[in-house]
């Protein structure tokens, strides 16, 4: 007996499963958070986890998005070969699955941020809705309409990467050897999907799609591997933690929950191989349509959540006042400080710094001054009810490196705040200019914006989310993560956990 599936019913669940996967981890990550949390013993990783498991718990219970990049949508249809049609226009499945998209991303209730551009080649500009999706079809035995969801942000998809390997190259060497190349941009800990074999779009598939499994990790260690399959994901899963890359970079025992593998049957001559992380807000969701309307996934229980409530350790952080600081207080802070910044601070992203580095060009004034202030990469979500502004965690810094120096050198900046590590480029400039580079936790954005209690746009409105704000800020947690003499924690941190662990042999600068 043939089953219907309704164009109105495919469009409701795809909005109501973008909306669950913005703001509910999933069931299966918190776990196993929770027990890297127990276990870490790097201070600074186990303090950045502290703040991810508080900002989940937040935002499950205020619906609001976990991340501020809340991702180009990834929709997977399994279509059963006795499926039917009804309703649908000319513009089939992908015209009904953006119809959904769109619903999630304009929500009043919980507004999602539009991060997609529809030409990305030239004008690049911003869609407004984060539409269009991108979908896979299969068509596979059975009635029902299996319906996956996967919501990717920029940070760890930008890290996706392939490799053609020889027949008789090592999958575990190339992964080791590619790992610390990703930097903590992809925001770690999250997990690692790899394909291995078809052609190289097969391969770039089945990475994403391995993303869409339960992370078993601890259950599958518990029980042992029975498969060289199962065998391999744990090797992996213990050689890339022995990297001691930790959370956010910063030096620690969980880089990995899990490491998740997919195989398709490959030309002779060698192995396409695909790598795909999954950051800290790891967003996706599975559901089946039968026919009898939308479907939805039940909300998980609070108890889920470990009993871990993260707040600012104003024993050990110092204070900063943004209004009045100083190139002498900047050159002051010493690597690891935790600092909590207070008053006013200027945000900005890649399309900005284009923008200002083109006025600069043409000797064009810009429209705000940025002397003797402080930028922060962020492009937040836009606030709803009484929200000053939406979650608001940082982006990617080392996207900034190519405009650091001209930052510094023409336009008065004395500091920046962003995710992650930075690059040589961007590390030299800092130690020149003896300015200095403070990070924020990533996949912990609804808990950094609750320290930010007034935002307007000063500059380049037309850009959107990419707009200059000024936030006024009250004790907004940061640590120093390159100091004024050119001292990355991203460097130091992982070097010493890495001899720690001491499972992989390291050489020491």
């Amino acid at each position: 007996m043939p089953t219907t599936i309704r164009r109105d019913d495919l469009i409701e669940t795809v909005r109501a499963a973008l909306q669950y996967i913005s703001y509910y981890h999933p069931a299966d990550y918190i776990a196993h958070l929770a027990r890297a949390y127990a276990a870490e013993q790097g201070p600074a990783a186990k303090d950045a986890i502290a703040q991810i498991l508080t900002n989940s718990k937040m935002c499950a219970e205020g619906k609001r998005p976990i991340c501020q990049d809340t991702g180009i949508v990834n929709v997977f249809l399994e279509v059963g070969m006795e499926v039917r049609w009804e309703g649908f226009g000319p513009g089939g499945l992908q015209e009904a699955v953006d119809e959904g998209v769109r619903r999630a991303y304009l929500d009043p209730d919980n507004k999602l941020r539009a991060s997609v551009v529809k030409d990305p080649l030239f004008s690049r500009a911003n869609t407004k809705d984060n539409t269009p999706a991108v979908l896979a079809t299969t068509i596979v035995p059975g009635d029902k309409l299996g319906v996956g969801v996967a919501a990717k942000g920029g940070g760890s998809e930008m890290k996706s990467t392939f490799k053609m390997l020889k027949a008789s190259d090592s999958l575990v060497d190339w992964v080791l050897e590619t790992v610390p190349t990703m930097g903590a941009g992809w925001c770690p800990p999250g997990m690692l999907g790899i394909g291995v074999g078809g052609t190289a779009e097969k391969a770039m598939a089945m990475a994403k799609e391995a993303l869409m499994d339960d992370i078993d990790m601890f259950e599958l260690k518990q029980r042992g591997p029975k498969s060289d399959e199962e065998k391999l994901r744990v090797e992996l899963c213990d050689k890339v933690n022995a990297l001691g890359i930790g959370a956010q970079g910063l030096g620690g025992l969980t880089t990995v929950l899990d490491v998740k593998i997919k195989t398709w049957p490959t030309h002779a001559v060698g192995k396409a191989v695909a790598m795909i992380p999954n950051c800290a807000a790891t967003r996706h969701a599975h559901v089946v349509m039968d026919g009898s309307g939308p479907a939805y996934l039940e909300p998980p229980s609070l108890d889920l959540w470990p009993d871990v409530h993260w707040q600012p350790d104003y024993n050990k952080s110092r204070k900063v006042d943004l209004n009045t600081l100083t190139r002498a207080e900047v050159a002051s802070w010493k690597p690891g400080d935790t600092l909590l910044l207070s008053g006013k601070m200027l945000t900005g992203r890649d399309a900005a710094h284009k923008r200002i580095q083109d006025m600069l060009a043409k000797g064009e004034r810009l429209p705000v001054d940025f002397t003797n202030r402080v930028i922060y990469y962020v492009g937040p979500v836009d606030p709803v009810r009484d929200e000053v502004v939406g979650p608001a965690g940082p982006t990617t810094a080392t996207r900034m490196d190519k405009f650091t120096r001209m930052m510094l050198e023409k336009t008065g900046l004395i500091s920046m705040i962003g995710k992650a590590e930075r690059g040589p480029v961007a590390i030299e400039a800092i130690k020149k200019h003896k300015s200095a580079y403070l990070m924020a936790v990533g996949g912990a954005a609804y808990l950094v914006s609750k320290a930010i209690k007034g935002a307007k746009v000063v500059g380049f409105a037309d850009l959107g989310m990419e707009a200059i704000y000024e936030f006024d800020v009250k004790d907004m947690p940061v640590t120093v993560a390159v100091s004024s003499d050119g001292t990355s924690v991203h460097q130091t941190g992982p070097r010493e956990w890495q001899m720690k662990i001491g499972k992989i042999p390291v050489a020491v600068a």
